[in-house]
């Protein structure tokens, strides 16, 4: 009876047992990192190790903190302070002042959202502030809003987001024709992201599913404006979102996608 030990190179079982497992996980990984990712549209023209980084879910490039040149990142802000947690009529009041002499013109008040301006009433107050506050430090770029809020005190800043948080949201810029869904990309791209693309759901910081400070409430903004921001983090052209949040999201979708989201906000009250 042979006595022939079972892990072994010299038992023929062993040995195929072993080099088949090698081969079918040689044949796995070049499948799953490599040839997918390739045939996919959802990775882009990117080269091949960031292909794979992206199937396996890790960056293709580590930060170093070499990069001398590399703009500011935002303040961040994650919890309004307490003025505004129950602001008073003063705070109000002087913030109607300001925004009535300064804002309401690109902004509005209530009513139809502005085209090109973001709605401002009724939003959150630590998104009020901390946009004015990066116009007033130019991480967010704007020759009239920079002008505007140059001189302002950090008061007025408390002031005008105060005032603004105090009213209403306006209606909806957009209304989904009668029998009409959303657009059913759009609302999983919000609602649920794309993890092979690294894309977080939108909602997952903008509202319906949780809220990170600073982010703003999304719904009824105008849809032109709305996909001109997406296009602007996309771009790098604009750069005051929290650790590259949004530019990492934004660089990832289509125009066409940017456009079904931006659509599928304005729609939102």
């Amino acid at each position: 009876m042979s006595e022939e030990r079972v892990f072994s190179l010299r038992n023929p079982w062993f040995t195929w047992s072993v080099g088949g497992t090698i081969a079918i996980a040689v044949v796995g990984i070049l499948i799953g990192f490599i040839w997918l990712p390739s045939a996919s549209s959802a990775f882009g023209d990117r080269s091949l190790w960031a292909t794979i980084c992206g199937a396996a879910g890790v960056p293709s490039s580590w930060y170093n903190g070499s990069s001398g040149n590399a703009p500011v990142p935002s303040e961040v802000v994650v919890l309004p302070p307490s003025p505004w947690i129950h602001p008073t009529a003063d705070s109000i009041g002087r913030g109607a002042t300001i925004a009535t002499q300064n804002c309401s013109m690109c902004h509005g008040v209530t009513g139809t959202p502005p085209v090109t301006a973001p709605a401002l009433a009724g939003q959150y107050p630590d998104v009020i502030y901390k946009e004015l506050r990066d116009y007033q430090n130019g991480l967010r770029q704007s020759a009239v809003m920079q002008a505007i809020i140059a001189g302002r005190s950090n008061q007025n800043l408390e002031d005008l987001a105060a005032y603004y948080a105090s009213l209403p949201r306006p209606p909806a810029a957009e209304v989904l024709p009668r029998g009409d869904e959303p657009d059913a990309n759009a609302v999983k791209l919000a609602m649920q992201g794309d993890p092979e693309r690294n894309i977080a759901p939108c909602a997952a910081c903008h509202g319906q599913l949780d809220r990170k400070g600073a982010a703003p409430w999304l719904g009824g903004q105008s849809e032109v404006y709305l996909a001109a921001q997406m296009r602007a983090f996309a771009s790098g052209a604009r750069h005051n979102d929290i650790n590259e949040q949004m530019r990492n999201v934004a660089r990832q979708l289509t125009p066409a996608e940017i456009d079904g989201l931006a659509n599928y906000y304005a729609q939102m009250r």
